[in-house]
């Protein structure tokens, strides 16, 4: 049980970056991800780690798991992305 909510919750957290390093403004990277290819595969990622949520809960409690960990890993990202960029300063 335990096993397919770590790989849903790290196969969702992947296809964020994946997404997020698509984006024009993101700051982790000097060139941005190519658009279709890196969209494709995240939407891939979330897509399996809902399927992964699926086997260990019920349909709308993996839908809300999806939602949360969206909401946080997107809010997250560019946090990460300035504090490395501060790092490197």
């Amino acid at each position: 049980m335990t096993f397919f909510i770590v790989i849903g919750l790290l196969a969702i957290a992947s296809g964020c970056v994946g997404i997020y390093l698509a984006s024009p403004h993101q700051s982790w990277c000097a060139v941005s991800w190519p658009r279709l290819p890196a969209h494709s595969v995240g939407v891939f990622l979330l897509l399996l780690g809902w399927s992964s949520l699926l086997q260990a809960m019920h349909g709308l409690t993996a839908f809300f798991v999806l939602c949360t960990t969206l909401m946080w890993v997107f809010v997250a990202l560019p946090y990460v992305g300035a504090l490395a960029h501060l790092g490197r300063k």
